[in-house]
């Protein structure tokens, strides 16, 4: 019984010691929870997270779809010139010797009908003799040029082909959205067939304010490098929304910019070569500027996003609508009007006598406008490789010189060109075709090969007609 009692007192000893050194070394210290009656705001930002985002989440979205849709009509477009090489001074100054056949450049393109018709960028096709296809099965076509718009970098070429071919529709670049994901797909380094994903960066961006040509770009941060010309972006469902055009870098190659011409502006561009010919650019009718410090001041406005109204063109439709200098464009058909860009990005999406909706600010009060878009006729052309700028002349000026046709020269672009005192001078035909307008001089130029030399019929001032040839 003793022997009993004494385990029993040595296991209630040990366990208190095993307990204690428990509560001494081991067990953590206690949480103190305290409540506060007072209000107070956290500084913390409060988020949301609930199971359902994980169908919306980047990481889970399928890109496969849309490539699978957009692989096999996207088409590596390769462009072939005609060199001359001289054999002798005498060849080298009469611009003569043996041509030889060469590829001079590369990019990509986009079909956007069955029976062969591509949109690519004009750059990608300027000054090729031959054009070749290449589709994703590996087969080459001959192409022809249907139409180009050099200001916008687009142009359309076709294919002929016994077979229906692949296809991307037209999305809507309108309601694309800044973080939307987007793919590029296309021919970089000539490495066929290869797509990119990223997101919509940014819209309504112009690379050059001050170049004069207004240009409205998609920006993407989806990989784009050189072959990448020409392809398509497009949206996760396979709809084209833009055609990939330029990078910026300091490299040549991608380096996180890269941009796109909007769809909406694209199919505008095709839809009118086809069946005009050319490009029928509707216009607003103004000058405008974007608001900065400065303007803000000048104009003594509060308004910090849009465009302000500079000036308004006689017998424009902006004119006609009762448009002022001094408003502010805030939207147009419900699009906000942000900056200048965005501006011209919606009015190169429309046609000559479209109305459109414009909202403005005049003197502090809003107000809605209807416009009626007038049709931009082209009215000076740079021939650079003349040096000469020239205009639409009056028609009672080239009546002094018995002349229906002929436009005038307004300026010379060099200083060789200067010293012969050519402003006012007629040319009336250029490769033996008589020019009646500076539009018809734009087509004549464009339509050369680089190296095909340029003649030009010129009355001078006594209206003689002489002719010079501009070796190239």
């Amino acid at each position: 019984m003793k022997r009993f009692f004494s385990l029993l007192v040595v296991a209630i000893l040990a366990g208190v010691m095993t307990l204690g050194a428990y509560k001494l070394f081991l067990e953590p210290d206690p949480v103190v929870v305290t409540r506060n009656d007072t209000t107070q705001k956290t500084s913390l930002i409060p988020t949301t997270y609930t199971a359902t985002n994980l169908n919306n989440a980047g990481t889970n979205v399928d890109f496969t779809v849309a490539a699978e849709k957009t692989v096999n009509a996207v088409v590596h477009v390769k462009q072939y010139g005609i060199s001359k090489t001289p054999r002798n001074l005498m060849e080298y100054f009469r611009n003569g010797g043996s041509t030889e056949r060469r590829i001079q450049g590369a990019g990509s393109g986009v079909i956007i009908t069955e029976d062969g018709y591509i949109v690519t960028n004009n750059h990608v096709i300027d000054g090729a003799t031959d054009l070749e296809v290449t589709l994703n099965n590996n087969k080459s076509y001959k192409a022809e040029v249907i139409g180009t718009a050099p200001q916008s970098d687009i142009a359309l070429i076709k294919i002929d082909s016994d077979e229906k071919l692949s296809y991307i529709p037209f999305g809507n670049s309108n309601t694309a959205k800044i973080g939307e994901w987007v793919l590029a797909v296309g021919n970089p380094f000539n490495l066929t067939s290869t797509v990119t994903a990223g997101i919509i960066s940014a819209k309504s961006r112009d690379l050059n304010e001050y170049d004069g040509n207004f240009q409205s770009f998609i920006q993407t941060d989806a990989a784009i490098n050189p072959g990448n010309s020409g392809g398509a972006l497009v949206n996760i469902r396979g709809e084209l929304i833009g055609i990939n055009t330029a990078i910026t870098s300091q490299t040549g190659s991608y380096v996180g910019y890269a941009f796109a011409v909007p769809s909406n502006n694209a199919r505008k561009i095709v839809e009118d070569i086809l069946e005009f010919g050319d490009v029928q650019r509707g216009i607003l009718g103004i000058n405008g500027d974007n608001l900065t410090k400065q303007v803000m001041e000048k104009y003594n406005i509060d308004e910090t996003q849009g465009v302000i109204i500079t000036n308004v063109g006689e017998d424009s439709g902006a004119k006609k609508a009762g448009l002022k200098e001094g408003d502010v464009i805030k939207e147009i058909d419900g699009l906000r009007i942000k900056k200048f860009a965005d501006l011209t990005g919606y009015v190169n999406s429309k046609s000559p006598n479209d109305i459109i909706n414009v909202k403005i600010i005049r003197e502090n009060k809003e107000l809605n406008v209807p416009v009626t878009l007038s049709k931009y006729v082209i009215q000076r052309y740079s021939i650079e490789d003349v040096g000469v700028e020239v205009a639409n002349p009056n028609p009672e000026y080239l009546k002094k010189f018995d002349l229906d046709h002929g436009v005038i020269i307004s300026k010379a672009l060099s200083p060789k060109m200067q010293r012969y005192n050519l402003e006012g001078l007629i040319i009336s035909e250029i490769d033996s075709k008589k020019v009646k307008d500076v539009l018809q001089v734009k087509q004549i130029i464009e339509s050369k090969y680089p190296e095909e030399d340029i003649t030009i019929s010129l009355i001078d001032r006594n209206g003689e007609k002489r002719e010079f040839v501009f070796q190239n």
